[in-house]
């Protein structure tokens, strides 16, 4: 018994270990690094200080201090954790402050917390939809939404990025073949920077009778006036059928949400299994995300140095000729190097230089799209965002 174990074991390493091979050989390989201490735009790397340009701590507030001591407040009266899923003995009062307060900021009747983005899209979208139904997924959708769509046992129709025009034929030539139609996009796409026009998005799903499903993680806390994210930037606060957020990039905690009417929540609080089959986050964690939340709406100049050090960033890389996808002051900023060997290259000879960038390869992103992912901080200083700047520049004529 033993020996057959073990030879079993030595066959499957053996296996990996040829497919780890391949994947390093292609650039295609991860690993994981250790980052400690957050401060102002800055992690500790290895023993040495780095400027951080590859976080979603949009807002600065995941190392901020007052965010800290309302967790801290809440562990000390309450422990670590919830117990249970919120729907055995997990549902704590500051769980349901905390989706009330979400509801508000995201024009909202109701919220639902889940612990990761993740949970929400592989949650919600197969509860949703089943057979006989329809998906209609932009083609550069997140991970998540992609496999939330797959679980789902409707049809699934992938529509070139950001092409209403496109998703308008396709729901004009096939809409009545289905029972629920259901379209899903995101906000601010993770990896390319640029949004989803969500002010035309609406009147063709009202027009074809389609539900609208927006993950706007990148968009909270940063885009509209008070940062209630893209809805708001677009003028569609209220009309979206279903709208999913996270709390662990501009808001600097961790969780996630989805929003919309209170019979949707109700549905999903019987129906989504990742939200159902789950423990509850941790009351602490809630504290901390209502305390971000307060933050984010007094301090308005955060949304606004985000954008200006995007703004600044963009303006001068496009001066150099090299070109960036989504809004001038778009705080997502892709630059395309095609090639992933060569774009960890270039991510390998920054960090060297004191800055730490996102190089995104395959399958995140397609194939020949390999790229940098530069992430514009509020607590990023001016300066810092220009000498990346030179140091990025610099790098880039060697590729």
């Amino acid at each position: 018994m033993v020996d057959s174990l073990s030879t079993r074991h030595s066959t499957m390493n053996a296996a990996l270990d040829e497919e780890l091979r391949i994947l390093e050989a292609s650039g295609l390989k991860r690993s994981l690094r250790q980052v400690q201490q957050r401060r102002a735009g800055t992690v500790l790397l290895n023993g040495e200080r780095v400027a951080d340009f590859a976080s979603n701590d949009y807002l600065g507030l995941a190392s901020d201090p007052r965010v800290a001591r309302a967790a801290h407040a809440v562990l000390q009266a309450e422990g670590t954790g919830a117990g249970a899923a919120r729907l055995i003995s997990g549902n704590h009062p500051i769980h349901e402050a905390l989706e009330h307060t979400l509801a508000r900021l995201k024009g909202c009747d109701y919220t639902l917390l889940f612990p990761s983005g993740y949970m929400v899209n592989v949650g919600a979208i197969p509860a949703l939809t089943d057979r006989g139904d329809v998906i209609y997924s932009d083609e550069l959708n997140h991970a998540s939404l992609i496999d939330g769509c797959r679980l789902s046992r409707a049809t699934v129709r992938v529509f070139p990025h950001n092409d209403l025009d496109a998703l308008g034929r396709m729901l004009a030539a096939e809409r009545h073949l289905f029972c629920r139609a259901m379209i899903v996009v995101e906000g601010v796409f993770s990896m390319d920077g640029d949004s989803c026009p969500l002010d035309r998005l609406v009147p063709i799903a009202r027009q074809y009778d389609a539900w609208t499903y927006v993950d706007d993680a990148h968009g909270t806390g940063v885009l509209g006036a008070t940062g209630a994210g893209s809805l708001e930037h677009y003028g569609v606060a209220g009309q979206v059928d279903i709208v999913v957020g996270t709390l662990g990039k501009a808001l600097g905690t961790s969780g996630a949400y989805v929003g919309g009417s209170q019979e949707l929540v109700e549905f999903l609080v019987s129906r989504a299994r990742s939200f159902i089959f789950t423990t509850g986050s941790p009351p602490a964690l809630a504290a901390a995300t209502l305390e971000a939340l307060r933050i984010a709406q007094v301090e308005s100049w955060r949304r606004e140095a985000v954008r200006d050090r995007a703004r600044r960033l963009r303006s001068r890389l496009n001066a150099a000729g090299i070109a960036t996808s989504g809004a001038a002051d778009g705080h997502i900023i892709p630059i395309v190097i095609g090639d992933p060997v060569k774009t960890m290259s270039v991510v390998t000879d920054l960090r060297r230089r004191g800055f730490l960038v996102g190089g995104v390869r395959p399958p995140t992103v397609p194939a020949g799209t390999s790229r940098l992912r530069l992430s514009m901080s509020a607590v990023h200083p001016v300066e810092l965002v220009d000498s990346l700047t030179a140091t990025l520049l610099d790098v880039l004529r060697k590729v």
